[in-house]
């Protein structure tokens, strides 16, 4: 594994990164923590291994930090992909607190805003898209400059093009812990101004931070980390 340091965030480059993501997901959910997850295939194969070290999360809280307005059996929740792939493979779930999406983007913001009044994250796994967006926070969204709220609704950035629900930056700044997980050359490009250029609401990843900050990357995220 070799670890190096960009601006303050910790640079893990190791052969398996969703298995150590799942390492730290772990950790947190033994101490009973209030964890964010995030979507995508990468994260996905992180809580299946986070599964399979630790069967009882009755302890930990599950937050959403971002999630399509669709219902929870919609193929493109991520609600579903953490349930098939974390929660329906634990032996003692945790408590989930999911953001309601068949209510519709406003709606569904508005109640998870409320839900978390009071919620400090201890940890919170995001990704980085190839456009440099994190969780639902896209190139110059408003939500970048959301101080007050902490959830709104986002417009899709992506395919699908579903409107979607977010928790806004002073939520992930927080956070005890927030860790990025990324994989693949695509996203190389993405990671590297994330990481190693000016904060600029073009990547919305690089103004995100929490009180700690990591990145865990295969050899093909980190190919253009100088």
């Amino acid at each position: 594994m070799a670890i190096r340091s960009f601006d303050g965030v910790a640079v893990h480059v190791v052969e398996d990164p969703a298995r150590l993501a799942g390492g730290w997901l772990v950790r947190f959910a033994t101490e009973g923590a209030h964890l964010a997850v995030s979507g995508g295939s990468t994260v996905g194969e992180a809580y299946a291994a986070a599964a399979e070290l630790l069967p009882d999360w009755g302890r930990a809280h599950v937050w959403f930090g971002d999630d399509r307005a669709v219902p929870p059996d919609d193929e493109n929740s991520n609600y579903r992909l953490v349930q098939e792939s974390l929660l329906d493979r634990l032996r003692v779930p945790p408590e989930v607190h999911r953001v309601r999406g068949e209510l519709g983007a406003d709606a569904a913001a508005g109640q998870y805003d409320r839900a978390l009044q009071g919620i400090t994250l201890d940890i919170a796994l995001n990704g980085i898209g190839p456009d440099g967006h994190t969780a639902s926070l896209f190139p110059n969204a408003p939500g970048l400059g959301e101080r007050d709220l902490r959830a709104v609704a986002a417009e899709p950035g992506l395919e699908p093009f579903v409107q979607r629900v977010t928790m806004t930056p002073p939520v992930f700044a927080a956070a005890r812990l927030l860790i990025y997980l990324v994989t693949g050359e695509s996203k190389a490009e993405a990671v590297r101004r994330a990481l190693t250029e000016e904060p600029s609401p073009q990547t919305p990843a690089s103004l995100i931070r929490g009180q700690e900050t990591i990145a865990i990357l295969d050899a093909a995220a980190a190919s253009q980390l100088s």
